[in-house]
């Protein structure tokens, strides 16, 4: 007995009419993907992805600002840039004493030298390990 009272079901992505099983939901794999994706999108950054955010910024303005594999950059500089010195990926003491904060390859030490805050940026080489 058929009323006609339900309307078709339709795909959550794409409004394509649903064929097959009656609690279906999406007319492909490509449609259910793409619309958890675009959910995962939508949320609030959680904490993870906040912090990943920040370090994969910091790597890329520590990569701009040193070209040559070690440079001296004014700290001002790299914070106007959105430079975040609290987030780093691991670290490394030099023989005398230098500690060197790293994102991934790109490192920076603080120095005042003028009276002026600095950041020493160098590149992982691998007598650091």
């Amino acid at each position: 007995m058929n009323t006609n009272n339900t309307a078709e079901k339709k795909c959550l992505e794409c409004n394509e009419i649903l064929k097959g099983r009656s609690d279906k939901k999406f007319c492909s794999v490509y449609c259910k993907s793409a619309y958890h994706y675009k959910k995962n999108q939508e949320k609030d950054d959680n904490l993870f992805m906040t912090i990943d955010k920040i370090l994969k910024q910091n790597r890329r303005i520590l990569k701009t600002f040193n070209k040559a594999g070690k440079a001296t950059v004014r700290k001002e500089t790299l914070i106007a840039e959105g430079f975040n010195p609290k987030y780093f990926t691991h670290y490394w003491k030099a023989n005398n004493n230098n500690l060197y904060l790293f994102c991934y390859e790109y490192g920076f030490m603080e120095k005042t030298e003028n009276g002026k805050l600095k950041y020493i940026l160098v590149t992982w080489q691998a007598y650091m390990d």
